[in-house]
C-alpha cells in the first residue's frame, strides 16, 4: 500500500473548515471522505475505512467523543485526530482517554495537520517491514502480525499505545525523556501537550499491568519520563 492513497476522513460540521482540511490533505496525495456529522461518520467506516480521522468534537447529533468511542470498538488500528477548540480541556483528555491518538487546537496549520498524519502512517500496520517478536516475561509484542498479547491472551491495543509498549521494550532499562517519546512516537518538532502521552501511558499500564497503581514494567521517572523495568529479549517468529 502505497502512503499516498491512505485515507483520510474528515468530519467537520463548519464546510469552510472541512473544505480548508480537505484542499489541503487532498494536495498532499491523501484520499479524502467527508462527513458533517457523527451519524455519516460512523456510516461510512465500513466503506470507505480510512487510516486516519480528522474529528471535530463539537458535532450535531452524535458528538465527537461518541464517535471516537465507536470508532475504537469497530476499528481499533485507525488513527483518530481531534480537532478542539481552545479551552476544551476536560474534552480533550476525555478524548484521549476514550483513545484518540491526538488532538489539535482550532485554528491550525494545515501543514502541521499533514505532518502529524504522516507521522501516525509510518508506524500504521499497514506500513509496518518489521518481521520479529519482542517477549518480556509473559508479554509479547509481534510486529509482523501488530498483535500483543498477554498470558497467551491477545489484548487490543491503539496504534499509539503499540508503538509506545514497541519503543519501551526495545529500550529496556534506559529512562526515557517525554519529549524523545513524543518525537519518535508523533513525529519531530510536535507542539501537542505532554499530557497527550501521559494519558496514553495510563491507558497503556491499564492494559498491560497487574496493578497500574503500582506498575511493574512502565515506571515514572520524576523529572524525565519513562523507563521500562523489566528485560527484554528479542526473537524471530
Amino acid at each position: 500500500m502505497n502512503e499516498i492513497k491512505a485515507k483520510v476522513l474528515v468530519v467537520e460540521d463548519e464546510e469552510p473548515i472541512r473544505r480548508f482540511i480537505t484542499l489541503n490533505l487532498s494536495a498532499a496525495g491523501y484520499e479524502i471522505g467527508e462527513a458533517d456529522t457523527g451519524e455519516k461518520a460512523l456510516a461510512m467506516l465500513g466503506s470507505f475505512r480510512p487510516e486516519v480521522i480528522v474529528l471535530d468534537l463539537m458535532l450535531p447529533g452524535i458528538g465527537g467523543l461518541e464517535v471516537c468511542r465507536q470508532v475504537r470498538e469497530k476499528m481499533p488500528e485507525t488513527f483518530v485526530i481531534m480537532l478542539t477548540a481552545k479551552g476544551q480541556d476536560t474534552d480533550k483528555i476525555l478524548g484521549l482517554e476514550l483513545g484518540a491518538d491526538d488532538y489539535m487546537v482550532k485554528p491550525f496549520n494545515p501543514i502541521e495537520l499533514t505532518a502529524r498524519i504522516k507521522a501516525m502512517l509510518r508506524r500504521s500496520p499497514h506500513f509496518k517491514t518489521e518481521n520479529y517478536i519482542l517477549a518480556c516475561d509473559d508479554l509479547l509484542l509481534d510486529l509482523a502480525a501488530n498483535k500483543f498479547f498477554k498470558n497467551h491472551s491477545e489484548i487490543e491495543l491503539t496504534p499509539t499505545e503499540f508503538a509506545l509498549l514497541k519503543m519501551f521494550m526495545e529500550n529496556q532499562g534506559k529512562a526515557l525523556e517525554r519529549n524523545e517519546m513524543l518525537n519518535v512516537v508523533w513525529g519531530e518538532n510536535y507542539y501537542g501537550d505532554t499530557k497527550t502521552l501521559d494519558v496514553h501511558i495510563r491507558r497503556l499500564r491499564e492494559k498491560l499491568e497487574d496493578n497500574p497503581s503500582e506498575p511493574e514494567y512502565i515506571k515514572t521517572v520524576w523529572g524525565r519520563g519513562y523507563r521500562w523495568q523489566a528485560g527484554t529479549r528479542r526473537s524471530k517468529p
